[in-house]
This record gives structure tokens, C-alpha cells and sequence, in this order.
């Protein structure tokens, strides 16, 4: 499903670690997803924020990346935030999973 706008993106800005998303994550391109999750546990950053505002599709590896990075985070003492707004499939994809009450969900990446 990746096509050409497809993009993970990690970095720091104004003291979090921010992964974006931007596009349709799937198999393709978990490995950049999961990369970015990872230099976020060793950044220098107070806080990690997956922003999901731009993400147009969204699998069950995508929502496996993101609990095993929540669960990681907070063995480390970290936090990990979900920022939107968010599309509907993302929105879907939580509350059907039941794991929308296991992140921590911010309305815009400027609230996270």
C-alpha cells in the first residue's frame, strides 16, 4: 500500500521526540516506523509524540509498534503520547482494539 508521500519522520523539537507519520503505514515501511520509536527511547527528549494527524491508513503492525513502544516507554520511565487530530481509520483502529484507553491521546500535536 505505500505509495510515494509516504513518510516516517523522527526528530526532536521543543524537548520531545516527535515521530511523524504521514501516509498509509503497512508492512512497508514498519522497519522506518519502528526505527524512529526506537531512537526515541534514547533521545534527548522529555517526552515521545506519535503524530498521526497526516496517517491515512493503519494496520495491526502499526498498532503492535505502537504497544510495544508504550510498554518499553514506561518500563523507562518515559512518556508516549498519541497526537491527532486524528484520521478516522486511526480513530477506528484504537476503539476497536479497546487500546485507545491504554495511550495517552492528544487532540493536536501542540496539546501533546
Amino acid at each position: 500500500m505505500s505509495g510515494e508521500m509516504d513518510v516516517v519522520s523522527g526528530g526532536i523539537a521543543d524537548g520531545r521526540f516527535v515521530v511523524r507519520v504521514v501516509g498509509e503505514i503497512d508492512a512497508d515501511c514498519c522497519e522506518a516506523f519502528g526505527t524512529a520509536l526506537d531512537q526515541a527511547l534514547t533521545a534527548d527528549a522529555d517526552r515521545t509524540v506519535v503524530d498521526v494527524s497526516r496517517t491515512e491508513f493503519a494496520d495491526s503492525m502499526f498498532l503492535h509498534l505502537l504497544l510495544d513502544a508504550q510498554r518499553r516507554h514506561r518500563q523507562a520511565g518515559r512518556r508516549l503520547l498519541i497526537a491527532g487530530p486524528f484520521t478516522p481509520v486511526v480513530q477506528r483502529l484504537l476503539e476497536v482494539t479497546g487500546t485507545d484507553s491504554f495511550f495517552t491521546l492528544a487532540p493536536s500535536i501542540g496539546e501533546a
